[in-house]
This record gives C-alpha cells, sequence and structure tokens, in this order.
C-alpha cells in the first residue's frame, strides 16, 4: 500500500511539481537515470548505482499510484471538460 511519506519522497526525489502528468513524471525519470547512469560516474560507481536504485523506486511508487487513479468518463463530466471557450462563457452567463 502507498503511503503518503512514499509518494512525497518520490514526488521530492524526482523534483515534481505539485501537478504533473504522466509524460512529465516519465519524462523526468528518464533525464534522472541519465544523469545518474553509473557508467557517467566512474569516480563513485556505488553512488550513482544507490542514486539510480532510489530513481527506479520513486518512480515505480508514482507509476503504481497513476495506475490506480479512476477517471471519470462520466458523459456529463466530459462535455464540461471539452466545452470550448465560447461553450463555457455561455453557459457560465448565459447568451445574449
Amino acid at each position: 500500500m502507498l503511503s503518503f511519506d512514499k509518494l512525497m519522497k518520490a514526488k521530492t526525489l524526482l523534483g515534481l511539481h505539485d501537478k504533473a502528468t504522466l509524460s512529465e513524471i516519465k519524462t523526468r525519470y528518464k533525464t534522472m537515470m541519465h544523469q545518474w547512469h553509473p557508467d557517467k560516474h566512474p569516480d563513485d560507481p556505488d553512488g550513482a548505482h544507490a542514486m539510480s536504485t532510489q530513481i527506479n523506486e520513486a518512480y515505480a511508487t508514482l507509476i503504481e499510484y497513476c495506475e490506480k487513479y479512476e477517471y471519470n468518463f462520466d458523459e456529463n463530466f466530459l462535455k464540461e471538460q471539452t466545452l470550448t471557450p465560447q461553450e463555457w462563457w455561455t453557459k457560465k452567463f448565459g447568451g445574449r
């Protein structure tokens, strides 16, 4: 089970903001793994390996959280989310 502390640690380690898309999470993961690959740190391969392990664990935690997220495909909800600016304005303030 995911805990609040584990999720916050993962978010912080990957340097994510309070809101992030799945694409942003994946990009940040790939960037950090490239940065911390042990081959890039011949002077400290053990430290790089430890950091890579932490990054992998953080990514797995965030992906698990995202996979359990329940998306709303309710027809009315989707209509609200896909209004054009003009439709939103008319719905909010009425027509002329």
